[in-house]
């Protein structure tokens, strides 16, 4: 959430103030960023077209298992116990401080904790080790312990709704994205302790009702760890529960095409996209004089940038299924394709988030050792490297979406309509990557 031109630069201005957009500093030219961008592509989508004719990627069957060692250690008692016990102190910790610590932000690590730690944190954490939020869900924690005192199996409760999948998960993501980026005082202690004790109630409540699988799509923070650890090279193998090394393609191939998936990777997309131009000044200038105010207009933004995503998601998809007429896209031509929004939403948060993450997560953690003044955050890199990091960022997220979406396409359509059938998914990676870029060059 970008502060007004005229407030001081502070180091809650600093956590809040976090858009890929706005940055006048970067030395790189938008001509040669585009054109490397669409060249990149281009030469993806023919080169998959020419050497990549029938599917490749194995789903859920595929991966190295770790060695039997290995895996009794991970998956023991005394590893799971200290990772649920470490995730329940940390939730009592921001507890603690939303409830007992300082109104001032540059003095509470709690925001950080939430915003930075948690929310920015699991991003690198799920890549480089699956879904890690699961083992280490308070939520979970708390629930199970609920079921001990009340000698009630975990797992106990109603099914859940067949056509649920997601959905929670997206309205989830989008309350906590309003939460950040459109609601009045975000790093309030009372606005944050008040949202955190409405999620964690409702969320108790629905495992009360469903058991704790409602977890694994119920929970915004869960879902979203899983989603992006379909990426890591570290999985699980349904069938038989072994820890694999497997390339990430196969993991990403697997998600399930459940209703609510697009829904939740384009709430992604579209909030990252919405802090992006949030740091505009023509939009700081628009929250100021809108009639709406700044919470109804910042509202506003959000939506509309989540939903021009899904729209231009969703035409996309349906073009795609009448271009190649593939049965088997008929009725579900919509989830069929959204795991390959994954990689392109990975993109974009790292694009987004690297800064942030590296200089306010010391930051957090020094408040949170009790240090009252803590030193400026440095940027972690030259405005250069910053600049190519970034761009290599986005640009390989939609690189790999290419891929999962040709994977997908070629195991769906018809092989005389496989490559054509794309053309609408490359057109809309085309879109994304346009609008991405005008973000991060945008001045």
């Amino acid at each position: 959430m970008p502060l007004p031109p005229t407030a001081p630069h502070t180091g809650a201005g600093v956590l809040l103030a976090h858009g890929i957009g706005g940055r006048q500093d970067l030395p790189i030219s938008g001509f040669y960023a585009y054109a490397g961008a669409f060249a990149a592509l281009f030469v993806s989508f023919l080169a998959l077209g020419l050497l990549w004719p029938t599917p490749r990627f194995a789903g859920a069957t595929a991966g190295r298992a770790l060695p039997a060692v290995l895996q009794r250690a991970l998956d023991g008692r005394p590893l799971r116990r200290t990772l649920r016990v470490l995730g329940l102190a940390a939730a009592l910790f921001v507890a603690a401080h939303l409830l007992l610590g300082p109104d001032d932000p540059d003095r509470n690590p709690a925001p950080g904790a939430v915003y930075v730690l948690l929310w920015v944190g699991l991003v690198p954490a799920s890549l480089l080790l699956g879904p890690v939020w699961r083992p280490l869900n308070p939520l979970r924690a708390l629930h199970a312990a609920g079921c001990r005192l009340l000698h009630r199996d975990i797992h106990a409760g109603r099914p859940l709704p067949g056509g649920l999948g997601y959905w929670p998960a997206a309205a989830g993501l989008f309350a906590f994205t309003w939460l950040e980026l459109a609601s009045p005082e975000p790093a309030s202690r009372t606005t944050l302790l008040t949202f955190l004790a409405c999620y964690t109630a409702v969320q108790l409540a629905c495992a009360a009702r469903y058991g704790a699988r409602w977890f694994d799509r119920g929970d915004a923070f869960e879902t979203y760890s899983a989603l992006l650890g379909h990426l890591s090279p570290l999985g699980r193998r349904p069938g038989d529960r072994r820890i694999v090394l497997r390339n990430p393609f196969h993991s990403l191939d697997a998600v399930p095409a459940a209703p609510g998936l697009a829904a939740t990777v384009c709430v992604m997309l579209g909030s990252t996209a919405y802090d992006g131009f949030s740091a505009a000044p023509w939009w700081i200038n628009t929250l100021q004089t809108s009639s709406l105010g700044r919470t109804g207009a910042a509202t506003a933004g959000l939506a509309t940038a989540c939903l021009l995503v899904a729209v231009l998601y969703t035409a996309c998809a349906h073009a795609a299924r009448l271009i190649s007429r593939g049965d088997q896209l008929t009725t579900r031509p919509v989830p069929a394709f959204a795991h390959s929004l994954l990689p392109i939403a990975t993109g974009y948060l790292i694009a987004h988030y690297f800064s942030l993450l590296a200089t306010e997560a010391p930051r957090t953690v020094t408040i949170a050792w009790g240090t009252d003044n803590p030193a400026p955050p440095a940027d972690p890199l030259s405005p250069a490297g910053l600049a190519t990091l970034q761009v290599t960022a986005i640009v390989t997220g939609h690189v790999l979406g290419v891929i999962a979406a040709h994977d997908r396409s070629v195991h769906l359509f018809p092989p005389a309509r496989a490559l054509t059938g794309q053309i609408p998914l490359l057109i809309l990676m085309i879109c994304y990557t346009t609008g991405g870029l005008t973000l991060l060059l945008q001045t």
